[in-house]
This record gives structure tokens, sequence and C-alpha cells, in this order.
């Protein structure tokens, strides 16, 4: 008889990013930085929104000393799990959620700031030119119910 090498956790959004700002959900030493483009994660929240599968999450029980925390804020706890597959989606939550900025491929730091349009219900990518011209945008996290998300360990 095989034994079970993994367990399937449902998480909330605010479960996840609570771990994350904690610092017990971080990155492995080998992971990429964040590649992701502004539009590639309004396109995460308007599927969300939508209700569309956005995929599993895969996190390693790890616990290494090299491991390193999600965005760039203080954490209180060094990394326990850290993510082998879906970074760029839980940095993506993270960041726009929490308002932190994430640390791009050139290891320049940059705030994301998504929006919900009120009138075609569709995500936009938030731009000082588009909050200028008055147009009826919301922060996204404000006007939708994250689904659970699935995760294995």
């Amino acid at each position: 008889m095989s034994k079970t090498v993994f367990t399937q956790v449902g998480y909330s959004l605010d479960a996840l990013v609570k771990l994350i700002e904690l610092g017990t959900i971080g990155l492995p030493n080998i992971q990429r930085p964040f590649v992701w483009n502004n539009a590639k994660v309004r396109d995460l929240f308007d599927s969300m929104y939508r209700g569309y599968p956005v995929g599993y999450l895969l996190l390693w029980r790890n616990g290494l000393p090299d491991d390193r925390p999600i965005g760039t804020d203080a954490k209180q706890t060094p990394p326990q799990l850290v993510i082998v597959d879906g970074q760029q989606r839980l940095t993506s939550l993270y960041a726009v959620v929490r308002g932190i900025p994430v640390v791009r491929k050139n290891y320049d730091t940059e705030q994301i700031f998504i929006a919900f349009n009120l009138w075609g219900s569709r995500g936009e990518v938030g731009s000082p030119r588009s909050r200028d011209r008055g147009r009826a945008l919301r922060p996204f996290v404000i006007t939708i119910t994250i689904p659970t998300l699935s995760v294995i360990i």
C-alpha cells in the first residue's frame, strides 16, 4: 500500500493572504521573480469574478533558511510553505488585495492597481489617466466575492 504524499486543502483568499502577510507562505530560492504584466493580473481577477477556474496552487512544506517572503513588506515568521506552482497567481492576488508592491524580473518594485468597471462588468488595469477621467472604476477586490482556492501541500 502506498503512502499519500500530498494533502489537498481548500483555503479562502483571505486565509491565503493572511498566511503570506505573516510570512508562513513564501518562495523557494529557486523561484523566478514576478513576471506577469498588469493585464495578466487583471485577467486573473476577471476570471475569478466570472467564476472561471483559476487552477490549483502547489505548496511544499519546506522551511529552508534561504526561502524568501512574497512582497516587499516585513513578515513575522520565515516561510514554512513555499510555492512550487502558482507563484504568479498567488503573488498577484496578494499584491492587489493588500496593495503591496511586487518585485519584477529586473528586481525593481511596482505596485499593481486593478479596478472594476461598474458599467462594463469587467476588470481594467488602473492608470492615472483612467482615474483622472472620472470613469466609474472601483478597486476590484471590493466589488467581488472570491471563492475558495484549492491548494495541494
